[in-house]
């Protein structure tokens, strides 16, 4: 086929058109700094404004709880840290997570063990997901916040969000959630999830990237993260990106106006890539299938790694990834995998397809008839 088929959604989606339409005009004609008094100014503050009520509306929040900030990694980074330091000035000094965090979570664990607070890493069961007796165990008296992800970016996992945020607050521990691969899939109400503080960003539903959202619920107290100016209610410094601040609550609109038909859409690509490969033995699906997004498809193929697999798909013009993208460079197996109980051979035997809304029946066939191509050359060496 000509062109490039891309099958690494989970990793990042293309801009809209309209979207990108939407965002233009903010480059070169509302171009105002949104925290200057004068009028043009004041005309970026009044799309900022319009944006954030327009997502505070889709999350069923106040516009007052949205906050713009420059992605997923940074929304993370802020609600572990700025809430559990929060809370460690309430004599609260536990942290209890997932093990398969993405790294923008699990690295600020760390960050926080070396600053001495007791970090919790709760284990996954084979299909990759926390069970509700584990972390009421390990949530104590001493706990201040609760980290656990709603949809998992390498296996596209889901957690019970609603019944780990009451496990939570019953031992006054705040929950925060990472829906940054949720978003784009499942309509989010802050108030029926119960959570304290969530995660998500644009460019995982065809917005631009360098912006995201973290929601922090009226009353929660949280440390700041990036100082320097007042702009976020003083909660985060930092020149306001108007056009990508258009352009990611844009997106959110639309995501929420489509999400059943591309869901729909993105369900069948995804069978019709797994009856596509259903003659190749030796294949195994990694994770949970009844609890999982519709577009993040986990693979291992016995008798190859990843590695050479993803090199002769790209030679095809097929875009795969082993993993998460903010870890590709790690020359470690992946630690969602292992902590499902998969070993080091298989976790690097395994694929992570991800599918999106541009994504055509003619691709899909194609591109399953190169994995089994692939693969049987493969396992000849």
């Amino acid at each position: 086929m000509e062109g490039k088929i891309y099958l690494d959604h989970a990793a990042t989606t293309p801009l809209d058109e309209e979207v990108l339409q939407k965002m233009l005009p903010y480059f070169t004609e509302v171009y105002g700094n949104a925290d200057s008094p004068h009028s043009v100014g004041r005309k970026a503050m009044s799309a900022v404004d319009a944006s954030r009520d327009k997502v505070a509306m889709l999350l069923n929040a106040k516009p007052s709880e949205v906050y713009f900030t420059s992605g997923g990694t940074e929304a993370d980074n802020w609600a572990l840290s700025g809430g559990a330091y929060a809370q460690k000035a309430k004599g609260r000094n536990g942290v209890v997570l997932s093990s398969i965090e993405h790294h923008a979570t699990l690295e600020t664990a760390k960050e926080l063990e070396k600053e001495g607070f007791d970090v919790t890493y709760l284990p996954v069961n084979d299909r990759g997901r926390v069970a509700l007796s584990d972390l009421e165990k390990a949530i104590s008296e001493n706990t201040g916040i609760v980290a656990i992800m709603a949809a998992n970016n390498e296996t596209g996992v889901l957690h019970d969000v609603k019944n780990m945020a009451k496990l939570a607050h019953a031992k006054g521990a705040l929950f925060f959630t990472d829906a940054v691969q949720a978003a784009p899939y499942m309509p989010i109400d802050v108030k029926d999830w119960g959570v304290d503080m969530l995660s998500f960003s644009s460019h995982k539903f065809y917005g631009p990237k360098g912006c995201g959202v973290l929601y922090i619920k009226s009353g929660v107290k949280t440390e700041r993260l990036v100082v320097g100016g007042e702009q976020e209610r003083g909660l985060r410094g930092g020149t306001v990106n108007v056009p990508s601040v258009v352009g990611l609550a844009a997106a959110y609109e639309k995501n929420a106006a489509t999400m059943y038909e591309v869901n729909k859409k993105i369900t069948a690509l995804r069978d019709l890539f797994l009856s596509g490969i259903s003659s190749l033995d030796g294949v195994h699906r990694n994770g949970d299938f009844e609890n999982t997004l519709p577009a993040i498809l986990n693979l291992r193929f016995d008798g190859i790694r990843n590695e050479d697999f993803l090199y002769n798909m790209d030679l095809k013009g097929i875009c795969v990834a082993a993993g998460s993208a903010c870890a590709s460079a790690s020359v470690k197996p992946s630690h969602v995998l292992t902590a499902m109980g998969l070993t080091e051979e298989e976790a690097r035997s395994s694929v992570r397809f991800s599918f999106g809304k541009n994504n055509t029946e003619e691709e899909i066939r194609f591109a399953a008839k190169a994995t089994i191509e692939i693969v049987q050359k493969l396992r000849k060496f």
